[in-house]
């Protein structure tokens, strides 16, 4: 009894043994982990950098707009009948005075020529009623109704002849015709349409501004205006008009602009873009776009400043600085406070830092920044 006891003994304290030999290696595991975390240092992260650049912009509007006509209508039958003549086609331009549409005026034509015979026997009259007066021979009311016979027939000639010239639908001003709407032998009412006419040089672009810019927006001033339809293309013009009154749903004002359009690339309705241009240039601070980190608290920057490590060599450090932002044009942006020309700055990459972090660069991945980007052609 006393040699099984002696046994279990022996067992119970060969495995404390075991488990206290297990923990003390543990406990060695684990310090040594902790010493080896606390002298860790990070890997630097790899990041693009820009310097901030001084630089000076002339200051501009943007907005967009759309192209009108300065002269615009629908053209339209201004009387009833039946089409004789089409002197058009879709989509040419057309002169001044051109005829463009007749309608069929022989009934007009034949009452004319008995209007006209009519206006002749009153004339004849006429005169016969006044040789006699002069004589004595007839009374004041017989030359008082052929003057007034006279002049009945005058005005229906006068009037036969308006009803003809009606008939005639002839361009107003010189420009451009659009898709027509009638055919040869179509009988049209009264305003039926017959094609839209838009004058093409000069041209206007219409757009809306907020109301911030009545202080500085005048007739006169110069404005740019470019298209997706045509890459690269741009016109040139000026303000012609700034609307009289702001728009109380919007706060916008309505602005209108002159451009040439010699060439007639320029059509009514288009979409474009325009930037009104002020006369003077301010000083800027430019950095990448991609350098700006935004967020609900303010927009930041990570500048990179030298700090030397514990082993007393230098390091590179990413450090958060809060910057106030202007204008963006393009692929930059513009510092109104926060940063110093001279600078230099994450340009990518800085979503992945904190205050502090280690960094290295690496420009050669770094993606040009320009002022007026444009897709890489395939």
């Amino acid at each position: 009894m006393k040699t099984k006891t002696k046994r279990w003994i022996v067992a119970v304290v060969g495995v404390l043994l075991v488990i206290v030999a297990l923990v003390g290696v543990k406990a060695l595991q684990i310090g040594t982990m902790i010493r080896a975390g606390k002298s860790f240092a990070p890997a630097p992260e790899a990041v693009t950098s820009a310097r901030v650049e001084r630089s000076a912009w002339q200051s501009a509007r943007s907005a967009v707009g759309t192209v009108v006509a300065v002269h615009g209508v629908t053209l339209g039958a201004e009387l009833p009948g039946v089409i004789r003549e089409v002197n058009f086609d879709s989509g040419t331009s057309v002169r001044r005075g051109a005829v463009l549409v007749k309608l069929d005026t022989s009934t007009e034509e034949a009452q004319l020529a008995s209007a006209l015979a009519e206006a002749q026997l009153a004339r004849i009259s006429l005169e016969r009623a006044r040789k006699l007066r002069q004589e004595g021979s007839n009374a004041q009311a017989e030359l008082d109704a052929a003057e007034a016979t006279d002049k009945q027939a005058q005005a229906a000639v006068a009037t036969l002849r308006a009803t003809i010239a009606k008939k005639t639908v002839r361009a107003p001003f010189d420009g451009r015709i659009a898709i027509r709407q009638v055919e040869m032998g179509q009988a049209v009412s009264e305003g039926t349409p017959i094609a839209s006419l838009q004058s093409v040089d000069p041209i206007y672009a219409e757009f809306a501004l907020p109301q911030q810019a009545l202080a500085d927006v005048r007739a006169g001033q110069r404005v740019t205006m470019t298209t997706d339809i045509y890459p690269g293309a741009t016109w040139e013009g000026a303000v012609s008009t700034v609307n009289t009154e702001v728009d109380p749903a919007t706060r916008n004002v309505r602005v209108r602009a002159t451009f040439r359009n010699a060439d007639g690339r320029l059509r009514p309705g288009m979409f474009v873009n325009v930037e009104v241009l002020s006369p003077g240039r301010h000083p800027v601070l430019l950095v990448p776009a991609t350098a700006v980190i935004f967020a609900p608290y303010g927009d930041s920057v990570f500048a990179l400043e030298q700090k030397k490590d514990e082993a007393g060599k230098a390091a590179l450090v990413a450090r958060q600085k809060f910057v106030r932002l202007g204008e963006r044009r393009g692929d930059l942006v513009a510092v109104v406070s926060g940063l110093a020309a001279g600078e230099e700055v994450v340009s990518s990459g800085a979503f992945k830092l904190k205050n502090g972090m280690p960094v290295t660069v690496r420009n050669d991945l770094a993606p040009k920044a320009e002022l007026a980007p444009r897709p890489a052609e395939e």
